[in-house]
């Protein structure tokens, strides 16, 4: 009686997950494979070969080089910061969260009051005596939407930190600090490999986050922006846009075997670390 009322449980989900998940992935492989009614891969290749789509993919991974460590210092400076000061901390935690509950259309309105011409930069270059600067529609539109980024993920990462520090026990810096060993021996020797798990998590997730900022970056430059800032998300969503669906799911299918590869690549050498360390 326990397993039926398991499986009945188990219904929904499992109704969700065919409707919304594996139908559509089915439909995506009858695309991007059939051309003219006959299997060719004439999609894949003709959408590697595409100016648009390699611009896309390469201004893709140039943000993922840029965010992704950043993504990855800063929360650990800031928990390392906010665990030190103690019970005190509640109002620095609460402000570094308070990004993830904000509407993404009000965050695309307050960074575009922001880097918009004649906005709150534009006003205190002036003051400077610097020429203003059109952010949003030249080459410094990648660093504003990597601000942004930083911006809306620092607080996540930093509480995924936070908790991984709780975890480290405080007899490790007591023995440390009797045996002599400085702040960055310390840092280097016992938080960095007691963090290993927490540091691969926020790896995964940084990864993950860079391709959910398309929202906002959509709201503020719209679905042309300036070259530095066409990612792979404005090139699927002018495909769908335009119903060449066999440029779109083929498109989908090349990023999710390079995610899949990296992530393939993350997890085994997380695996070997995780061997020398229990050794």
């Amino acid at each position: 009686m326990k397993k039926d009322t398991i499986y009945i449980f188990l219904i929904p989900s499992l109704i969700g997950f065919l409707i919304f998940f594996l139908i559509p992935f089915v439909g995506s492989l009858y695309y991007a494979y059939n051309v003219d009614g006959r299997f060719s891969l004439y999609n894949f290749v003709n959408t590697l070969q595409n100016e648009a789509f390699q611009l896309a993919l390469k201004n893709t991974l140039l943000f993922l080089l840029i965010c992704v460590p950043l993504n990855m210092i800063l929360p650990l400076l800031v928990a390392i910061a906010v665990k030190s000061i103690g019970e005190q901390s509640r109002l620095f935690r609460l402000a570094y969260i308070s990004p993830l509950v904000v509407p993404v259309a009000s965050v695309a309105i307050f960074w575009s009051i922001r880097f918009a011409p004649g906005g709150t930069v534009g006003r205190m270059l002036g003051i400077l005596g610097i020429p203003e600067i059109d952010f949003l529609h030249s080459g410094w539109a990648v660093f504003v939407v990597a601000l942004i980024y930083l911006w809306k993920n620092l607080g996540y990462m930093m509480v995924l930190y936070l908790a991984g520090l709780s975890e480290v026990p405080g007899s490790y810096y007591e023995s440390a600090s009797m045996d002599g060993a400085g702040a960055i021996q310390t840092f280097r020797k016992i938080t960095l490999p007691c963090l290993r798990p927490t540091i691969f998590f926020v790896l995964v997730m940084s990864v993950v986050n860079c391709f959910k900022v398309f929202r906002e970056m959509f709201l503020i430059t719209g679905a042309y922006p300036d070259e530095s800032v066409y990612m792979l998300q404005h090139y699927m969503n002018n495909m769908f846009r335009s119903t060449d669906y066999g440029r779109l799911t083929s498109a989908a299918f090349i990023i999710t075997a390079i995610i899949t590869i990296f992530l393939i690549f993350m997890f085994r050498l997380n695996h070997r670390a995780q061997r020398r360390l229990g050794r």
